[in-house]
């Protein structure tokens, strides 16, 4: 019981550390306050009269990973706004379910026993990618031009949260449209806060990528539009 407790602390920490480098750091807070609190379930039953199953543990990584596999999966392929939760869930997911299969290992049947080692190796399987997906590929430049986006709309322009830094993050060697759209972004912003030589750098290399016309006027106006909502932070 110890070391599972140490397991969720451990994953917890390490996610809650994660979560601040991301664009998004919500997520992976969330999860990892699920951790700890599952961690202190962990514990509480351990201090109780009455032993708890042997399984419980395992159970309950398997079912705390397959929730925020899924969610995390959605976050990281679909949204594009996380790349932590996934992996790390998926250990979790990994070491539960590993754990279950091989509780029975000694009553099973040889074809039970061949199943158990099938489901086992896909599951590392998938962990593998999913960990070279989110923690060796990294964060998307879209997601950091979707959260500098919202830290305008939350006055959160200045700093090292800030929208400035988020835009300055989102860079993409494949879509350079996603370069367009965060240069465009930052000469609007310099330009609302009279930064004029950091805006003529921005306008230099928003015209090498296609100049205005590369930009969606959507884009420009939401960003023009959050800036006079704004006041800077």
């Amino acid at each position: 019981m110890f070391l599972w407790i140490i397991l969720l602390c451990g994953l917890g920490g390490y996610c809650y550390y994660l979560s601040r480098l991301q664009p998004f750091p919500e997520k992976g807070n969330r999860f990892a306050m699920i951790l700890f609190s599952g961690a202190l379930v962990l514990w509480i039953s351990s201090t109780s009269p009455e032993e708890a199953g042997g399984d419980l543990p395992a159970a309950i990584s398997v079912f705390l990973g397959g929730i925020f596999v899924i969610t995390g999966i959605r976050d990281m392929s679909i949204m594009k706004t996380d790349v932590i939760v996934a992996p790390l869930a998926g250990i979790l997911f990994c070491i539960g379910g590993i754990s279950l299969l091989s509780s029975r290992w000694e009553v099973a049947t040889q074809l039970e026993q061949v199943g158990s080692f099938i489901l086992a190796s896909t599951m590392v399987i998938v962990q593998l990618y999913l960990s070279f997906r989110g923690l060796v590929i990294g964060v998307p430049g879209i997601a950091w031009s979707k959260s500098g986006l919202r830290q305008i709309h939350r006055g959160l322009i200045l700093g090292p949260n800030g929208a400035i830094a988020h835009f300055e993050r989102s860079w993409d060697v494949e879509d350079q449209w996603i370069n367009s759209m965060s240069y465009a972004a930052l000469v609007l912003i310099h330009r609302h806060l009279g930064n004029l030589e950091d805006e003529g750098k921005s306008l230099a290399e928003l015209e090498k990528l296609g100049g205005w016309e590369s930009v969606d006027s959507s884009w420009t106006q939401a960003i023009e539009e959050g800036l006079l909502a704004s006041v800077p932070i």
